[in-house]
């Protein structure tokens, strides 16, 4: 898949936030330093190619700044300090998520593609310690034999709006 290519918010359908259990769900997988996370793809409202960065003054390691996306100014957020990756010295994609009216910006090194995920791919990240390490990942999906963090976008959400306000 192109990263480049944005996907209208007329393909993607509004997220309710869950799915019907038992049923596969597609999702947007995408690479930060070297590792794989899976976003939710109703939650995912395009992928664009990152310009320029306006830092903001004071703001915490999650939040980089803005970039002016058509005119509608975006939060972005770089998801590595959290995680424990090695920030890289270009973020060259950003992919837009959004629950309700929220919306931010994160940024990512690729997405390589769009995949349906089955329920008995899905582990609880809960057992496993995550929810205090990474608050906003609900869990771990199992993508061609190599497990990746499933980003919960509402919980990501209130992290930056816990950060913004």
């Amino acid at each position: 898949m192109d990263p480049a290519r944005s996907t209208s918010q007329a393909e993607v359908p509004a997220s309710n936030g869950s799915g019907k259990a038992g049923a596969p769900s597609r999702v947007c997988v995408v690479t930060l330093g070297g590792e794989l996370f899976a976003i939710d793809l109703r939650c995912v409202r395009e992928v664009f190619e990152l310009e320029s960065v306006t830092p903001v003054p004071g703001m915490p390691s999650t939040l980089v700044g803005v970039a002016n996306l058509r005119g509608t100014v975006m939060p972005l957020a770089d998801l590595r300090p959290s995680l424990g990756i090695q920030s890289a010295a270009t973020q060259p994609f950003v992919v837009v998520v959004r629950h309700g009216s929220q919306q931010v910006g994160i940024l990512i090194d690729a997405v390589p593609e769009i995949r349906t995920i089955h329920p008995d791919d899905l582990l609880n990240g809960a057992s496993r310690g995550m929810s205090e390490s990474r608050p906003f990942l609900s869990g771990l999906v199992k993508i061609e034999e190599r497990m990746s963090g499933m980003v919960e976008v509402q919980k990501l959400l209130a992290c930056v709006e816990g950060v913004l306000n």
